[in-house]
């Protein structure tokens, strides 16, 4: 992501209604929300929507598709995770050590914890010293 892309993205997203406006759409996933639906669920205006529409649109966080007379904004997914790439490309770049706490790479992978937790059980199980016990 370029560096410009990633300050308006950020600029975008530091106000009040526009970080609320985004994590809803982002909740409500690919199918997004119509303006109206946004506008009641936020209790805000719909002028006032609309500017913020309107930024986030223009920082690329999200986007307008028609179906039938009603449009539906969502949140553009590639571009939330392109952001958060870009936020932590560099994490721990000056330490020899990456924990959990610094990049998504460093992460578990989906599942992986869930995984680990199996293992640790089946190992616990089959541990001598456990079976005994």
């Amino acid at each position: 992501m370029d560096f410009n892309v990633a300050i308006r993205a950020l600029a975008a997203l530091a106000q009040e209604t526009r970080l609320a406006l985004f994590r809803l759409l982002v909740e409500h996933g690919p199918e997004g929300l119509t303006p109206g639906r946004i506008a009641e669920v936020l209790g805000v205006p719909p002028a006032t929507l609309s500017f913020h529409l309107k930024e986030l649109a223009n920082a690329g966080l999200i986007r307008a598709r028609q179906e039938s007379r009603f449009i539906h904004y969502s949140a553009d997914f590639a571009a939330m995770n392109g952001l958060v790439a870009y936020l932590t490309e560099n994490c721990c770049r000056a330490s020899d050590a990456c924990d959990s706490a610094c990049a998504p790479d460093c992460m578990p992978k989906p599942g992986a914890r869930r995984a680990a937790r199996s293992t640790t059980r089946a190992a616990r199980a089959t541990h001598p010293k456990r079976r005994a016990a």
